[in-house]
Parts: C-alpha cells; sequence; structure tokens
C-alpha cells in the first residue's frame, strides 16, 4: 500500500507541473529522473504482488495436497492423533500466525466472503484444546513416551513427526489447563527438538518462559531459578522472570535459613528439606483416576493380563437358533466370554451393508453423547464419557427393524420396550469410563421418563475395527473385549430378582489410533415377564 500512495503522489505531482516542463531542460531531465524512478516504483509494486501471490499459491498447493491425501481415507487419517492435532493446529494456531497474513491481499470482496463463510467449518481454540486433552490422555493411559509420540511413533504405528513448535502448543495448553506435569515433559521435548532444527520454529526464550514456571510448580525450585537465569540472559528486561527470580531466591533464602537451624538443633536435614533436590515431574491425578478400579481399567486397556479365571476351562463357543426361523439358517455364533456375570460374543452378526445403512442414517444426525443423571433422569454432558451419538428408530429404515428382530430372536428378550438403536462415534481419545449401565437403587429417577424399568440387558454392537485401542473393559472380572467390525458382546445387567449385577461395570477404553463405531441397545424390564421371568432371589 506505501508504493501504492507514493506511485500517486508522483502522478499527481507530475500532473500539477507538466505545463511548465517545457520552459526549461533542467526541468525535462528532472522529468526523465522522475519517470525512472515511476518506473522502479510500478516494479517493487509489481515484485511484492508477485511473492505474495507465490505465496497464496504455495499455500493453496498446501491446503489441497493436504486434504486429497487425507480424503482418500478419513478414519485412517483423522483416526491417528497426532495427525488429527496438527489439522486442528493447522487452522488455529498457524491460522493466526502465518495463514492470516498471506490472505491479507483480498482481490475482491466476494474472495473474503467465501473464506470468511469457510471458516465456520474449520477447527477453532475449543477443538485445539480437545485434540491436545485427547493426546495426552492416551499418553497417560498407554503409558506413551512423549520423546516417541513427538518422533512419530504411537505405540509402533509410525505417524508424523512432530516439530519444536508443534510439541510447544501441547505443552501450552497443558500449561493454560494447570496441567504442569504434560507442560514440562513437552516443553522439555521442544528444547530438545530445537536445538537439533536448523531452521527454528519457536523462539528458546518461550519454552524457557513456561518451562521454569511449571519446573516451580512441581516443586523443583532450584531448577526454575536456573531456568529463569537463562531466561533473563536471552531476554535481559523480562518483566516476569526477574519478578520471579526475586521469588525463588527468597523461597531458597528461607528454606536454607530453616535447614541451618535445623543443623543447630542437632537434627540431620530430612531429604525434601536437602539443598539440592532431585528434579521431580510427578503427574497430579484427581482422587478417582487414584482409585483400584481406575488402574485396573487402564491396565486393561492396554491388554495387561489382571485376574486368573478359574472357569476359563468350562468356557465354549457354538451355534445358537433358538429354534427362531430368523437363526435356522444362519445360526448366532455365540462364544462365552465370561459365565457369572454371563457375557457372550456372538461374531459376524450384522452384515456390511446393515453397518454401511446405520452409518449413513446416523452420521447427519450425531450430537455430542449424554448420559443419564442419576438424580433427575434428565441426559446431561459429562467429561468422562467423549463421543458423539445418534438415536434411531425402527421406522427410520427396514434395516434397523432387521436388527431389532435379529436381537430379538438371539437374546429371546421383547425389542418394544427398549430403547432406540443408539449409535456412537468415537473420534480422537473418544472414551467412556467406568460405570453402569442399570440403576442402582438409589437412582430411582434414572429412567422414570421410560417408564419401561431398569435395564435389564445390554447388546453392544461394534460397527468398525480399530487399529488400536478402543477396547471394552470389566475392571471388577478382568475381562476385555477389542472392536471387531460386525461382532456383538451381551450381558444381563440385573439379576432375575431385580437386582443389579455389580461385576457388569464396564468402560470404552480411549481409542488410540483409529475410529471406532459402535451401537447399543438397552433392553429393558417390562415386557420381559414371560420371556425372563422374576425370580425371589439373585441365584434364581
Amino acid at each position: 500500500m506505501t508504493n501504492q500512495r507514493y506511485l500517486l503522489l508522483l502522478i499527481c505531482v507530475a500532473s500539477v507541473v507538466r505545463c511548465e516542463l517545457f520552459t526549461s531542460l533542467a526541468h525535462m531531465e528532472r522529468a526523465l529522473f522522475a519517470e525512472r524512478e515511476i518506473s522502479s516504483r510500478i516494479k517493487e509494486y509489481v515484485t511484492e504482488e508477485k511473492q505474495r501471490l507465490d505465496a497464496l499459491s504455495r499455500l493453496a498447493d498446501e491446503l489441497e495436497t493436504h486434504s486429497s491425501k487425507a480424503l482418500e481415507n478419513t478414519d485412517f487419517y483423522l483416526g491417528n492423533p497426532v495427525n488429527a492435532y496438527l489439522f486442528v493446529k493447522r487452522f488455529t494456531v498457524d491460522w493466526e500466525r502465518h495463514i492470516e497474513d498471506i490472505l491479507k491481499w483480498k482481490p475482491n470482496e466476494e474472495f473474503n466472503d467465501k473464506i470468511n463463510q469457510l471458516k465456520e467449518y474449520l477447527p477453532t481454540y475449543e477443538d485445539l484444546n480437545g485434540a491436545v486433552a485427547a493426546l495426552l490422555r492416551l499418553q497417560d493411559t498407554y503409558k506413551l513416551e512423549t520423546e516417541k509420540i513427538a518422533a512419530g511413533d504411537i505405540a509402533g504405528i509410525k505417524t508424523t513427526e512432530l516439530s519444536a513448535v508443534d510439541c510447544f502448543e501441547v505443552g501450552r495448553v497443558a500449561y493454560n489447563d494447570e496441567d504442569y506435569y504434560h507442560t514440562t515433559a513437552w516443553m522439555n521435548e521442544a528444547m530438545s527438538r530445537l536445538e537439533n532444527e536448523k531452521n527454528k520454529t519457536v523462539n528458546k526464550s518461550e519454552i524457557i518462559d513456561f518451562l521454569a514456571f511449571s519446573v516451580y510448580q512441581q516443586g523443583n525450585v532450584r531448577h526454575a531459578l536456573d531456568l529463569t537465569n537463562e531466561l533473563l540472559t536471552l531476554v535481559p528486561g523480562h518483566d516476569r522472570a526477574l519478578n520471579n527470580k526475586e521469588y525463588y531466591l527468597k523461597m531458597i533464602s528461607e528454606k536454607e535459613e530453616k535447614m541451618g537451624e535445623t543443623a543447630k538443633m542437632g537434627e540431620a536435614a530430612t531429604v525434601g528439606e536437602q539443598a539440592d533436590e532431585p528434579l521431580k515431574n510427578e503427574k497430579g491425578r484427581d482422587e478417582y483416576k487414584s482409585t483400584d478400579e481406575f488402574i485396573m481399567y487402564e491396565r486393561l486397556c492396554r491388554g495387561e493380563h489382571t485376574h486368573d479365571y478359574k472357569d476359563k476351562h468350562k468356557l465354549v463357543c457354538r451355534y445358537k437358533t433358538n429354534n427362531d426361523p430368523l437363526l435356522l439358517i444362519n445360526p448366532a455364533k455365540e462364544e462365552e466370554i465370561y459365565l457369572d456375570p454371563y457375557v457372550v460374543a456372538y461374531h459376524n452378526i450384522i452384515s456390511d451393508y446393515e453397518l454401511a445403512v446405520i452409518k449413513s442414517i446416523a452420521t447427519p444426525k450425531l450430537g455430542r453423547a449424554t448420559v443419564h443423571n442419576a438424580k433427575t433422569g434428565k441426559l446431561e454432558f459429562a467429561h468422562y464419557r467423549v463421543s458423539k451419538s445418534a438415536w434411531l428408530r425402527p421406522d427410520d429404515d427396514i434395516v434397523i427393524e432387521r436388527v431389532n428382530k435379529r436381537i430379538s430372536a438371539v437374546t429371546k428378550l421383547e425389542m418394544d420396550t427398549a430403547e432406540d438403536l443408539q449409535i456412537a462415534n468415537y473420534g480422537i481419545g473418544g472414551h467412556y469410563e467406568p460405570h453402569f449401565d442399570f440403576a442402582r437403587k438409589e437412582e430411582s429417577n434414572a429412567f422414570k421418563g421410560l417408564n419401561t424399568g431398569n435395564r435389564i440387558a445390554t447388546w453392544l454392537s461394534y460397527m468398525s475395527d480399530v487399529e488400536a485401542g478402543g477396547a471394552t473393559v470389566f475392571p471388577y472380572i478382568g475381562v476385555k473385549i477389542f472392536p471387531k467390525r460386525g461382532m456383538a458382546a451381551f450381558w444381563y445387567n440385573l439379576y432375575k430378582n431385580g437386582d443389579g449385577i455389580y461385576d457388569t461395570r464396564h468402560a470404552a477404553c480411549p481409542v488410540l489410533v483409529g475410529t471406532k463405531w459402535v451401537s447399543n441397545k438397552w433392553i429393558h424390564e417390562r415386557g420381559q415377564e414371560f420371556r425372563r421371568p422374576c425370580g425371589l432371589t439373585a441365584d434364581d
């Protein structure tokens, strides 16, 4: 714009004095110099415009190449947590830092309006926070090393390598969430990668700024002081660093003074009071995530063997018809997984065609998955369930009706009082922490609105294979079921006397790599009076 204004000024000046030029050769010579200057300015302007156009062209090529590759197999590409994080980062942090500057050159309002319209479909900073939270959840659950993730290794599956700034942004999101454990790990990795980068992607001072306070929060005051001194070497007038240095020095002085008093009293200083403390970086966990149940859940998600099952030798596989016309020609392939509680799997129970139809109907209806509030009976969002779901009725398509009839034929239970078929899609790190499907006695309002009693049984269909993670696990009995396309799991939630079977507490493990589609059919008590008669005790 500066060149344009200068060019216009020269033209205006030339127009004012042009009537005087013919009276003096000196003035004519000056006009020649002005002409040459105009030519020079035009060339500079054209060069700048070419540079902007070249930058726009490179950006367009880059976006086209990336989207074409990803669209070849979106489940494979976006099912990778690193790819998903980088994709979200591209249209949040990178967009603000680099892309918006390129797009400031706007050939017309139509172009500008179109870009703004399309931006509504792009990820937001809320998505960035979610992508990082998912990545960190996967890191914790599957015990993934920060260095390996950054190197493009997700549990042995090769993916995109991260740059120093990519690691820095993960650490910064964790920092904003006051998660100093992951901040420290990812800022250290950012520092390590920065040292090996020829073209630096982030300033060292930025990394140190976040890292210093994070290690202080982890109890490493001396190390925080060392990092702060290093930051002040790079940025001498850094206000926050100057204030923090004064505070750290005061803390160290008070500790040394306390140690001196302890020594005078003839007492040995404890390990925590020694001047040179070992570096600490401990993961802060809330009360629930420190319980045996949650630790068992994570172990099962990793595929670890946790329980010895004494009745394992009694488990069998069989073809099951129940003398039902729907199963006589094509019997259900039943595999017993556990006997008490009774958990079974049915292989190839849903066809590829049926799965495709169900997905196509459900996809436009997908919304953030909810859970029943035990006190109010209403559906609401919950941090421990991260997925999207849709509900399909039998009249949505003949395939839904056919699947419902097959479930009834296999289980011998009434479907008219069951809940609609729920379709759930688990994205990046999608999970559902340990829970019961049935309502406990104190949760009297859980299914009050349905007026069909409690959930007597669960039918869980796996609609996709999952490359890594995503198992259904039962922490109390050590059972783990890994997703297999076309397979379904079935179990009773209630004894015949109506009491809940607490060993059916289960969870959906985070999806590590891939995408997970499942469908749930929750079958209720009402209508089962003659199909599964009640008993007086749990043993009936």
